[in-house]
């Protein structure tokens, strides 16, 4: 009996102990928009308890829009946010010294009405392109610079590009105003849905540039003076992420449980949605795909100039964390 009792003694301590052990490395807050996708992702870690598992809470802020999570960074209001790396880079151009770990290699898509006769990017002549952002932004860099490679067209000349928000402009390629329009992933997977073909991905005329389509696109980040601080959360946080991704990626379970917060309506989308995510996740992080980066980087310096990239006219050190590799 003295025995049976020491080691339950013993198997309660460990408990006791692996629950202390699981909030040793504290809460983690990140501020995201509040419909956006990486929702879905922290939904499943939330969830899953994958946070628990690996021994910090994670704590979601929403925001109405992107902006104000960055703003909510740089004010200490949130621990990170997800951007893209451009503008980690020209934040640390400018002395803001913010840092980057990979969180998907999607970025979107050029779709097009299906009755415009649009097989190439030189058939987007005369035409009227709805643009997801405005002139400067970097999917639109990224189909330019082929348009020009592959056909020798200058399309902000000989198109009729219209700036504006990606569900408005979804609904006027549903309309017939535009003829095609370059939009966001997610938008982009329900038009696919509804039967508009895809022209290209913005990875594949990456890729067409001399950078693989695998390269990350956005991330998490956060201040360098955090991660450096709070290393292991980092990182804890990052496996987190990426069994969370595992979990999507193989579990249409999963995907039906999150049809809601997808808002998808039907299970077309669902599928849609499901298959462009998996096909942004990023498998290897390390110097390899960090010098993929720095080479888009370079092709996105010249394409959009000091206007994009600011005064730096190579990738900032510091960019992407170097407490992180996969």
């Amino acid at each position: 009996m003295r025995r049976l009792l020491a080691v339950l003694s013993f198997v309660v301590i460990g408990l006791i102990g692996g629950q202390a052990a699981a909030q040793d490395l504290g809460t983690l807050k990140l501020g995201v928009q509040q419909f956006g996708t990486v929702s879905w992702e922290l939904d499943v870690i939330r969830h899953h308890g994958l946070d628990r598992k690996h021994g910090f809470a994670l704590e979601v802020q929403p925001f109405a829009q992107a902006e104000a999570a960055d703003i909510g960074l740089m004010g200490d209001a949130v621990d990170g946010i997800v951007e893209d790396w451009l503008w980690v880079a020209r934040q640390r151009g400018e002395g803001m010294e913010m840092t980057f770990i990979p969180y998907s290699s999607s970025i979107g898509a050029l779709m097009v009405r299906p009755d415009r006769g649009i097989a190439s990017l030189a058939d987007l002549k005369g035409k009227k392109l709805g643009i997801a952002g405005g002139p400067l932004d970097k999917s639109w860099l990224i189909v330019q610079g082929l348009a020009k490679q592959e056909y020798g067209i200058d399309l902000k000349a000989e198109a009729t590009p219209v700036y504006g928000a990606p569900p408005l402009l979804t609904e006027k390629i549903k309309t017939g105003e535009l003829d095609a329009v370059l939009n966001y992933w997610h938008f982009c997977g329900r038009l696919e849905a509804q039967g508009y073909p895809q022209l290209i991905g913005v990875n594949e005329a990456q890729a067409a540039l001399g950078v693989p389509a695998s390269a990350p696109q956005l991330g998490y980040v956060f201040k360098q003076r955090f991660a450096d601080e709070h290393p292991d959360l980092v990182r804890a946080f990052a496996e987190a992420s990426r069994e969370a991704k595992q979990i999507m990626a193989t579990s249409d379970e999963e995907w039906q449980r999150l049809k809601p917060l997808t808002r998808a309506d039907d299970d077309a989308t669902l599928k849609a949605l499901q298959r462009r995510f998996v096909e942004g996740i990023v498998p290897h992080w390390g110097a390899a795909e960090q010098q993929q980066a720095a080479d888009l980087y370079l092709i996105l310096a010249r394409l959009g100039g000091e206007e994009l990239v600011g005064k730096a006219p190579e990738l900032v050190d510091g960019t992407f964390w170097s407490g992180l590799s996969y």
